[in-house]
């Protein structure tokens, strides 16, 4: 017959929801996550009692893991040896351990990810610093509570002398919940103790003058500083850590990156497979061979880099896409008080530093009562020997021990422990030496009581202990940093830190398809050469605009509708020499049927230059560069255009420049750039030259100041004129006199039916190479030196063999590697000038609507 009365009825929802609490606290409290006070877990604070039960200690002798992993399971945790094993063997890991607590002797793993020996080939005792955490453990320090099977007694905590939890983290996962807690350098920790005590108003953020921030076993950086401030303030926080690689070359000239340290917690094999893969998916192409050659002296992994590529390129995609360089999630939960909880760095040290006071309270007590405890048998012992003779008679009369016991308390006022101590003593106290001894442990004990006594009544002489005590920890520990920070890092590495910074060939074609390609994609061929094919297109498409720029650098693209666009070079695609390319729309926001007809590239936007503007009607106009800084996806507004007239340049200016409009018919107007007034984006601009019929502006130079003053490299200058028929000269700029804005101009180039009409001009240098570049795609790269210099008013001579059909459309240079001397000028510039960077958003920007001034333009006689 059933007994209903036994059973309970209840809402599964019910049961479900409490039984799973009751799942989740266990994990919580005795699996998952350490204790604030030793900072240890369970499993691990069982594997050190037990080896401390097995007398394992250091100097001493080792003993199997199997056997240690055994007692624990079997006395204290009864989660299967291998449950053990891994915990103890992760507590002698000295690269997941700051200070390991284990020394381990056999093979325990290795950084590159490779297993530990089975248990019953390796060995082990406690290390040294493990000592400070079992300390005093012998004297009431803490609480013991009964085993699994109440067979055994086992410490709820150990009295830790040494803040562990700070100085070798934690990880680990519960249910809903994880921690996850890095070590830091006990010299540090330590002294931010010794600091707190003395000045326990302490603010967070003042601890970082003594504890710097991390320190993990490996060493390697961490970039900036903002993590360790948060975790710091609220126990939570996210460092970027980075592994420690240096670029070195070697005795063939070839640049090769050595890594010596890796990530806290990261593998040196997953890092190589990772590398290995980016590699083979070509993500990395500048890597030629990876070799492992970690020693006895430590880690030295060798990245072989590509003589083409650049080596910094390479670290800094190694820091992007692979584990060199990742972030670690500081969570500070911890149980206290049996509770988990998220605690800040003072939170911490305040917690170890009560727990050491409640230490040393209840280790004063235990210790006074044993003094007060033998000064109570040392004072009978000290009654029997001023009645020898008496007590000796008194035990020779009694017939038992319990009736000697008995008389001698009747008779001396002794106690029974007293009389207990007097009964057990043996005959040799009795002498005079004897005698003396126990005088003197009398009175040494006498002091120690009073010590004591004097300790538990003053607090600020047990924080005091606690300073000593914690000092003593350092000096005889303490070690220095092996985590560098890099405190004015941000972390963050822009698109640009993943290209390397040379010079590449972008080209443009006249429907609106752009590309770069290397430097050296063309040979250099002698005048008259035949040239070679630079792109596969459509028979109306040609290139219309060839320049060599830095991947670095920034392209301001200036459309026939008079908007610029905001372009770096390294967005646009790399692709062969017969490659078409890529269509502009796809990188800019270009409207329907909007091209680009001019552009201008820059390392940044310096707030001292210009930018002018010439139109096909010959309008110049000139607005500061800063204007130009802050893009926005659809474009902004450069210059206003009148009906009929287009955009067909844009330079570069500093204010002093020299300018030069060069028309089809080829005549050429040069006045200086100060009279031309800044104006803001949406101006019209004033006329630059005085048209003739039929005529309209192709090019534009720009003599800089520097060459108009009498200089070695004023001699090397010229201006180039080329014609559509590829015939070519170059002219010294001294045969350009200055005018005024607005004039006729002078010849330049005839232009006749052999010559055709003026293609290009374009200022150039005794040392650049020419590329010349012809409406069906023909290209020829030759040195500006093999080209002859003629008087202004000549034809010139013959540059390029063009097809039938064929006419030259463009022209630009390829500047020689300036010498050291030339460098050194250009880097002492760049450190003296003022830049201003352009911004990263794309914000709209307010578009000017003023009024540009209208010069009254004069005439001035045409040239004969």
């Amino acid at each position: 017959m059933e007994d209903k009365s036994r059973i309970i009825e209840v809402q599964i929802e019910d049961q479900m929801r409490q039984a799973y609490l009751d799942y989740s606290m266990s994990v919580i409290v005795s699996r998952a996550l350490p204790d604030i006070r030793d900072g240890l877990k369970p499993s691990q604070r069982r594997i050190i009692y037990a080896m401390s039960e097995l007398n394992l200690v250091p100097g001493g002798h080792f003993r199997k893991c199997a056997k240690i992993a055994g007692d624990t399971s079997g006395n204290y945790h009864p989660h299967g040896e291998q449950v053990v094993y891994p915990t103890l063997v992760r507590l002698a890991q000295p690269w997941n351990m700051r200070y390991p607590l284990i020394e381990g002797q056999g093979n325990f793993g290795s950084i590159d990810g490779d297993p530990p020996a089975a248990m019953r080939y390796t060995e082990a005792r406690l290390q040294k610093v493990t000592m400070e955490l079992l300390a005093e453990l012998d004297k009431d320090t803490v609480n013991f509570r009964s085993n699994y099977d109440e067979t055994r007694k086992e410490p709820e905590v150990f009295p830790a002398r040494i803040p562990n939890l700070l100085i070798n983290g934690s990880s680990g996962i519960a249910v809903g919940m994880a921690t996850n807690m890095p070590p830091h350098n006990l010299t540090e920790i330590c002294n931010a103790v010794i600091a707190l005590i003395d000045n326990p108003d302490l603010e967070i953020l003042e601890l970082h003058k003594y504890i710097k921030g991390p320190d993990f076993p490996m060493g390697g950086y961490i970039l900036g500083t903002k993590g360790i401030m948060d975790y710091f303030l609220t126990g939570r926080g996210q460092l970027l850590i980075r592994g420690e690689a240096e670029i070195e070359t070697n005795k063939n000239e070839q640049e090769q990156i050595i890594i010596r340290s890796i990530p806290y917690q990261i593998t040196k094999t997953a890092l190589i497979d990772k590398i290995v893969e980016l590699v083979k998916d070509k993500r990395i192409e500048g890597i030629s061979d990876i070799r492992d050659e970690s020693g006895r002296d430590g880690m030295r992994l060798v990245i072989m880099v590509k003589r083409n590529a650049d080596a910094q390129t390479v670290l800094n995609q190694l820091y992007k896409y692979t584990q060199l360089q990742t972030t670690f999630g500081v969570i500070n939960l911890c149980l206290v008080n049996g509770v988990p909880q998220v605690v800040n760095m003072k939170d911490m040290l305040n917690n170890f530093i009560e727990f050491r006071h409640e230490v040393i309270l209840r280790r004063t007590n235990f210790e006074l009562r044993n003094a007060e405890e033998r000064l109570h048998i040392l004072e009978g012992l000290r009654i029997a020997l001023d009645h020898l003779d008496e007590v000796i008679a008194t035990i020779r009369a009694s017939q038992t021990p319990p009736e000697a016991s008995e008389q001698l308390q009747e008779k001396f006022g002794l106690s029974e422990i007293q009389a207990k101590a007097i009964l057990d003593m043996r005959l040799q106290r009795l002498t005079g030496l004897e005698r003396e001894k126990i005088e003197t442990e009398y009175e040494e004990l006498l002091k120690v009581i009073d010590h004591l006594k004097d300790l538990l009544e003053h607090k600020e002489k047990r924080m005091q202990l606690i300073k000593e005590e914690t000092a003593e920890i350092r000096d005889k520990y303490g070690d220095p940093r092996r985590t560098q920070i890099l405190e004015s890092y941000n972390g963050i590495l822009n698109p640009e830190d993943m290209i390397a910074d040379e010079l590449v060939v972008v080209t443009i074609t006249h429907e609106g398809y752009v590309k770069r390609m290397p430097i050296d994609t063309y040979r250099v061929q002698g005048r008259g050469g035949r040239g070679l094919t630079a792109a596969n297109l459509r028979e109306e498409d040609f290139i219309q605009y060839i320049f060599v720029a830095s991947t670095h650098s920034y392209i301001l693209l200036f459309t026939d509708l008079g908007k610029c666009y905001w372009l770096k070079v390294y967005e646009i695609p790399e692709a062969g020499r017969t490659a078409r390319g890529k269509a502009i729309v796809n990188l800019v926001n270009l409207q329907d049927k909007e091209k680009v007809k001019a552009f201008v590239t820059l390392k940044d936007f310096n707030p001292e230059e210009n930018i002018v503007m010439c139109t096909k009607n010959g309008m110049v106009k000139k607005t500061p560069v800063a204007a130009f800084s802050h893009p926005r996806s659809s474009g902004i507004l450069a210059i206003k255009l009148l009906p009929g007239d287009e955009l067909i340049d844009a330079r570069i200016t500093e204010g002093n420049d020299d300018l030069i409009l060069a028309t089809h018919n080829g005549y050429c107007n040069r006045f200086s750039e100060r009279e031309i007034r800044p104006t803001a984006r949406f101006t019209q601009g004033v006329r630059g030259i005085r048209l003739r019929e039929e005529d309209y502006v192709v090019s534009m130079a720009v003599i800089s100041q520097d060459l108009l003053m009498e200089n070695g490299n004023a001699l090397t200058k010229t201006i180039l004129a080329i014609s559509e028929n590829g015939y070519g000269k170059r002219t010294r700029i001294s045969a350009y006199s200055i005018t005024r804005r607005g004039s006729k101009g002078v010849i330049t180039l005839k232009t006749n039916e052999r010559n055709g009409h003026l293609a290009a001009l374009m200022l150039v240098d005794e040392n650049d190479d020419l590329v010349i570049i012809t409406q069906e795609g023909m290209i020829i790269r030759q040195k500006v030196s093999d080209i002859s210099i003629f008087e202004r008013n000549t034809q010139g001579v013959h540059l390029i063999n063009l097809r039938e059909n064929d006419k030259v459309v463009d022209i630009t240079i390829i500047p020689k590697e300036p010498d050291e001397e030339e460098l050194d000028r250009e880097v002492e510039k760049a450190k003296n000038a003022p830049s201003m960077q352009a911004s990263n958003t794309m914000e709209d920007v307010t578009e000017e609507q003023d009024e540009e001034e209208e010069f009254k333009d004069e005439e001035f006689p045409e040239e004969e």
